[in-house]
């Protein structure tokens, strides 16, 4: 978890500034749409900010790393 951070938006019509905590997740390509699907059914807001930056190059141990610890049981 990264934060506080400062945030500046707009929200129906109106510009709002304020303090949010950012998460940052791993998973694979495979199963994102259902950590996607997940974050946002259980997130209080209504439209929350679920974001992916796609991993093109890496340490093949980490990337493994992350394809086992993100297996399904």
């Amino acid at each position: 978890m990264v934060g506080p951070v400062a945030t500046a938006f707009w929200h129906l019509g109106e510009f709002g500034e304020g303090e949010e905590w950012q998460v940052l997740l791993k998973t694979t390509v495979d199963r994102y749409a259902e950590l996607q699907a997940h974050l946002i059914e259980v997130h209080p807001w209504q439209n929350p900010e679920v974001t992916a930056v796609r991993i093109s190059e890496g340490s093949a141990p980490y990337l493994e790393w992350v394809s086992r610890a993100t297996a399904q049981a």
